[in-house]
């Protein structure tokens, strides 16, 4: 045992630690209610709210015309006129598949909820679940895609499948350390009975949303325009899904994040320096002036953190290869750099700082790296827990609206399972959200200021100061055998005698 872990809560960097008390303490000042006034927000990124808006609603006119087309009569607008040389002449309905998508709506509500309310009482076993059943159902979807005679589907699958498999075994040894996080972070998240409710709120939204999306993907199902023109429709239209459910998540994770930070300062939820309405505040403020910097946000950090998650995995696997490792230490830098300006910390400086999204992004990345709490970032894996358990809820989704899509009707099963996966994807992800927010803003506070969370909980405390030491070693001991093989490189070289 070091003596770092014999006295963590006193051997914190005391320079760090002054410096994130100063910054605690103007954000308290900031919110306390005891203050007259509260300095006014401005309004950041609103050239992407503007833009999010008008796509939401020219894509809604979109939806209506195409699913009209095709309800209850075919081609009522005389939209085939214009497709006849693509014409199939099929006469599918919008009806014939809406209710196909009805089912999946239930389904991913009904799954998100149950994977919210299980995360409560069985937290360990439902992060092993995701973890350990996702590699076994991907493989068993590519199996029936190959039988099926879907040989790129079955292609694709098989490819997740192995993904999913080697970064489990890459990252096999940071599991108990995210499982600890991750049931923290629950445990948080429970304590605020409001939070959960506001998660209710937010998937009956995104629902209400669904019904005007299937409504026109099933008419784009349904269209007489051939398999390629409808595949290419439907990629278009699952783009803008995932925006928008991209948007309601993470505007899920600043009210959240500003919720559990105001817990984390004042002490508690009932604390007698709490403001009051904390929640109706951080809500005015997700929707209103920070809502521009959720939406430019949403467009890219998913993607980018699945691409880091990936390369990280696979860097710690690779040996002596240098040449390999070459090749990925370059693709690493050039993802670290994007992570500087995208990542899903900044919706925390958003919801307490109320800054843009990449002022917000690139603060908490320096404030990380100066503390060197981003090597404990780096070693949790607590993100892509939570999002192999948002693909395996979409993946079931899917598959129940394909199974009933087949039973009614074998047509066009695929296609329907592919794009109800996507929406039972949306609404778990709704749902995982608040834990990722609590994750998210335990970091943060951890990072400004250490006493936040000794007082808190004061064992998770020491449990994180102990791992971030032993990280911390491990970066160092690593750099010198660098610089130390490098410098043997370079005798070596020097005391070569040429021929």
């Amino acid at each position: 045992m070091t003596d770092f872990q014999g006295s963590s809560s006193s051997e914190i960097d005391s320079t760090t630690q002054q410096d994130g008390v100063r910054r605690i303490n103007n954000v308290s000042q900031s919110t306390s209610p005891g203050l007259d006034t509260e300095p006014s927000r401005g309004w950041r990124d609103v050239f992407w709210s503007g833009i999010f808006t008008i796509h939401l609603i020219g894509l809604g006119f979109v939806l209506a015309v195409l699913g009209i087309n095709r309800f209850q009569r075919a081609d009522r607008l005389k939209i085939d006129q214009y497709t006849y040389r693509f014409i199939e002449n099929q006469s599918h309905l919008t009806e014939t598949y809406w209710p196909f998508y009805a089912v999946a709506g239930a389904v991913g509500t009904v799954i998100g909820w149950i994977w919210l309310l299980l995360l409560g009482s069985k937290a360990l076993q439902m992060m092993k679940v995701s973890v350990h059943i996702l590699t076994t159902y991907l493989a068993v979807i590519s199996i029936f895609c190959f039988w099926g005679g879907q040989i790129f589907w079955g292609i694709a699958f098989a490819i997740a499948a192995s993904l999913q498999f080697l970064y489990v075994i890459s990252v096999i040894d940071r599991l108990p350390f995210t499982m600890l996080v991750l049931r923290k972070a629950v445990k948080m998240v429970w304590s605020l009975p409001e939070v959960l409710t506001l998660t209710g709120v937010f998937m009956m939204v995104m629902l209400l949303w669904m019904v005007i999306w299937s409504f026109g993907a099933a008419g784009v199902v349904a269209t007489s325009i051939g398999d390629g023109g409808r595949w290419w429709l439907l990629l278009v239209l699952s783009v803008s899904l995932f925006w928008t459910g991209a948007v309601l998540c993470n505007t899920v994770h600043v009210i959240v994040s500003g919720m559990v930070f105001l817990v984390l300062i004042h002490g508690g939820r009932e604390s007698a320096t709490m403001p009051p309405k904390p929640l109706v505040k951080s809500l005015r403020y997700a929707v209103t002036t920070s809502f521009g910097s959720i939406c430019y946000g949403s467009l890219f950090t998913a993607a980018i953190r699945t691409l880091r998650w990936e390369i990280r995995g696979i860097r710690s696997k690779i040996g002596n290869n240098e040449c390999l490792l070459c090749c990925v230490d370059f693709l690493f830098h050039i993802v670290e750099t994007l992570v500087r300006f995208f990542n899903k910390y900044a919706y925390v400086q958003i919801a307490v700082h109320g800054k843009n999204f990449n002022s917000s992004a690139r603060d908490a990345w320096e404030l990380f790296q100066s503390t060197g709490v981003e090597a404990l970032i780096a070693y949790d894996c607590s993100g892509a827990v939570l999002f192999m358990g948002t693909i395996l809820g979409g993946l079931i989704t899917g598959t129940c609206a394909g199974i009933w899509t087949w039973h009614k009707t074998s047509d066009r099963v695929f296609m329907v399972g592919c794009t109800a996966m996507l929406m039972g994807f949306i609404l778990v992800g709704l749902a995982m959200a608040v834990v990722e927010s609590a994750v998210t803003s335990i970091y943060i506070c951890y990072a400004e200021d250490p006493s936040l969370i000794h007082r808190w909980d004061l064992e998770f405390f020491d449990q994180m100061s102990e791992v971030l030491q032993q990280r911390l070693q491990h970066r160092s001991a690593r750099n010198r055998e660098a610089v130390l093989d490098n410098r043997f490189d370079i005798h070596v070289q020097q005391t070569v005698v040429p021929v």
